[in-house]
């Protein structure tokens, strides 16, 4: 295949991207895994496994937008040559030393690097496509990359951890991102927009003004909650029940498979579905998927929980990717960008350490009817979207 179907950009060059993409994320996601097993079996409160999860976000809050006006200058090749550099370092650090302070510089160094190459590879496709029809099937594929690396990073890590100790698992998260390079490496890079502008320093709060922006980034911030807490609860909760490291991954590696198994769908409904429908459903589904997955205490039904979760919170990001493209300036799509992981992040921040200190006050299963009742409370903002500029 020469060409995507919509005619947008090469099926090839998408392909390279996706792939390169799910490396990089891989090793974010499988250190995300492995470090809170570690830190729990060194007798680490969860209060203290927050803190550490909440690392992965950090970096991406203050680099969010650096990041994209860095893409904005200098393309796609050299942002993801410095998040392959970055993330290899940060899982060999927790190969060499695999203690707790060293484990949360590792968290800076991976979380940043796989967020500075999303980036990248975002504000590149967003350029590459020309119709909201092509934005919502592109993104969507795109999309595939990191539902994929969700499952193969845990799932992986898991393996090894169980098998060769965590040492070995860190080792091959290092390892990982050097595919990156060799895929991405091979992409064709865009030439700069025409008159370009765009990212200029102290203007991205802007955005703000207007109120379609601002109620996305709102339900944006209600879903990437629930998928934060997911990430956050489900080894917590397995290490609680006893569960195997394994078994914990694949649970959470099921979420990562039901979320690429809808993605890979969303191309071909993308032309067909509104945005806006989309997101309310999910936001549905996840409220009801919460209130009943603490109940849950076999690892089958956690398992079938987490997948339905995937399925829900999967089709959401490129929904909103789209949206975005469409309630904010062309010449302005690499601040958007960046202002969405930055806010994302600030979230991914503060609720792993909210929710630890919760955790241990009240109990997980609080947190899960926490998060059910926020996510159906948003749901009326969700609605709002409907008269948005949607396709």
């Amino acid at each position: 295949m020469t060409k995507a179907a919509d005619g947008g950009i090469a099926g090839r060059e998408l392909a390279r991207l996706i792939t390169g993409h799910v490396f990089l994320h891989a090793t974010m996601a499988g250190m995300r895994m492995a470090s809170p097993l570690l830190a729990l079996r060194e007798g680490y409160s969860e209060a203290a496994v927050g803190v550490l999860l909440a690392l992965y976000a950090l970096t991406q809050v203050f680099l969010a937008l650096p990041a994209g006006r860095y893409a904005d200058r200098h393309g796609l090749k050299r942002p993801v040559a410095w998040s392959v550099l970055a993330g290899s370092l940060g899982a060999a650090l927790a190969f060499a030393f695999p203690v707790f302070p060293v484990l949360c510089l590792s968290a800076l160094l991976t979380g940043g690097a796989t967020g500075s190459a999303v980036i990248a590879l975002q504000r590149h496709v967003g350029r590459a496509v020309h119709t909201p029809a092509q934005r919502k099937q592109a993104f969507s594929w795109l999309a595939i990359g990191p539902a994929f690396s969700n499952f193969l990073g845990p799932f992986a890590a898991g393996l090894v951890i169980d098998h060769a100790g965590f040492r070995q698992a860190f080792l091959l998260m290092a390892l990982l991102p050097a595919i990156t390079w060799a895929f991405v490496r091979l992409a064709t890079e865009l030439p700069p927009p025409e008159g370009a502008d765009a990212a200029r320093p102290g203007r991205a709060w802007d955005l703000w003004r207007d109120p379609a922006f601002r109620r996305l980034m709102l339900v944006n911030w209600f879903l990437s909650t629930a998928w934060d807490v997911h990430t956050f609860v489900v080894p917590v909760l397995g290490h609680e029940r006893g569960l195997a490291a394994s078994v914990i991954g694949t649970i959470l590696g099921g979420f990562a498979v039901a979320a690429a198994v809808v993605r890979i769908l969303l191309p071909l409904l993308a032309a067909r579905v509104h945005e806006w429908v989309v997101i309310v459903f999910a936001m549905v589904a996840t409220t009801l998927i919460y209130a009943v997955y603490p109940l849950m205490h076999a690892a089958v039904a956690m398992g079938i929980c987490s997948a339905l979760l995937g399925l829900a919170l999967g089709m959401v990001q490129p929904m909103i990717m789209s949206l975005l493209h469409q309630v904010t300036p062309g010449h302005r799509h690499g601040e958007a960008v960046g202002m969405r992981f930055m806010l994302i992040n600030a979230s991914s921040v503060a609720m792993p350490l909210l929710f630890g200190a919760a955790g241990a006050a009240i109990g997980v299963s609080a947190v899960f009817w926490t998060v059910a009742v926020a996510v159906g409370a948003g749901t009326r903002v969700a609605l709002g979207l409907r008269g948005d500029r949607t396709s």
